[in-house]
């Protein structure tokens, strides 16, 4: 499990002819682009670091792979952890996944592999509507393709129109493989890392069972203290404490600082793992979470400040003044996008 998690470093580019994109901090040394130029990176823990040189911020799936971002969207690296948690700014959207094909059939899903429907696809295509004027650096889904299809399809209807790029670290032929040869367009591309962690509940037996079947053969009350309760697990299955655990770990571990470092966030998961995460930023209780209930495909925005998450809600449509009137960052967003497409 810790070797699927992601590591956060800040490094530096240079640029060196035809050496090729080079990372390196450390013991760990990565090639990223065999020529062109050079990458340096120095290896700081949560985002900071003192180096003078120009920084690009990187994210890491393992000592062999990496991502560079677009570097006007990333933050100084002045100052302390306290000064960025005060003076950084961010937003989050939540998505819980489109309408899936075993949604449409009334059964159990939980961490079964399953694509979406037509009207999943299109409540994708509605969520990036609704977020098309709302920066997003980064993404991480879970890694269930029908998160994965809602993240993309969302990123679709964006007006900055970065490309989201899965980061594939199963090998290194897959690693070496998947590289992208060219500064420009990594810089306009998004990288999406996807983790299990971020998974549906694991509905044990149930998988594959159709819900009202299995109402009508162990009784209601029964499966909905399965699928309702915070504690009590289905039959060799996670409960929603169990899920909690996974993801907001995840969250804190990975999410968080990405977050505290100045990154806009996109997460595309599952009802579970979403409500999970939501118990932690609105400080739910385990009353409070079980009866909370997110529609799919509708995308929610947070604002990270000042250390806190506030909650703003689910954007009415990319025409909707308010919610880019939240703060004055996300409005300078906006005028920024409008700008430079017309």
């Amino acid at each position: 499990m810790a070797n699927a998690m992601l590591h956060q470093t800040v490094g530096t580019l240079q640029l060196h002819g035809s050496s090729g994109i080079h990372f390196q901090g450390g013991n760990n040394s990565v090639r990223l682009v065999p020529k062109g130029f050079k990458v340096e990176v120095g290896f700081c823990k949560r985002g900071i670091c003192s180096s003078g040189e120009k920084k690009f911020s990187v994210i890491q799936a393992s000592a062999s792979q990496t991502s560079v971002f677009d570097p006007v969207l990333s933050p100084s690296n002045n100052g302390t952890h306290e000064s960025l948690k005060k003076s950084n700014e961010a937003a989050l959207i939540l998505i819980r996944h489109g309408e899936s094909l075993w949604n449409e059939k009334n059964l159990f899903t939980g961490c079964v592999d399953v694509p979406l429907t037509k009207k999943g696809v299109e409540e994708a295509i509605e969520a990036g509507k609704r977020i098309s004027n709302i920066p997003v650096d980064m993404i991480f889904t879970s890694a269930l393709i029908r998160a994965q299809m809602t993240a993309m399809l969302a990123m679709t209807q964006h007006r900055r129109k970065k490309v989201p790029i899965i980061m594939h670290n199963e090998n290194e032929q897959a690693r070496v493989w998947s590289q992208i040869h060219s500064e420009d367009t990594i810089k306009q591309s998004i990288p999406v890392i996807a983790a299990w962690q971020l998974n549906e509940r694991m509905y044990g037996e149930l998988q594959g069972l159709n819900k009202q079947e299995t109402a009508d053969r162990f009784g209601k009350e029964k499966v909905h203290e399965w699928r309702r309760s915070y504690d009590i697990p289905p039959p060799n299955g996670e409960s929603l404490e169990m899920c909690a655990e996974r993801a907001v770990a995840y969250f804190k571990d990975e999410i968080e600082p990405q977050l505290l470092s100045g990154k806009n966030v996109m997460i595309a998961a599952h009802g579970n793992s979403l409500r999970s995460i939501i118990m932690y930023l609105d400080k739910l209780t385990s009353q409070e979470v079980i009866s909370l209930e997110l529609s799919t495909g509708i995308p929610m925005l947070y604002i990270f400040k000042e250390g806190k998450f506030i909650r703003r809600g689910s954007p009415i449509a990319p025409t909707e003044a308010g919610v880019y009137a939240y703060t004055r960052k996300l409005a300078q967003y906006r005028q920024k996008l409008d700008e430079m497409l017309h």
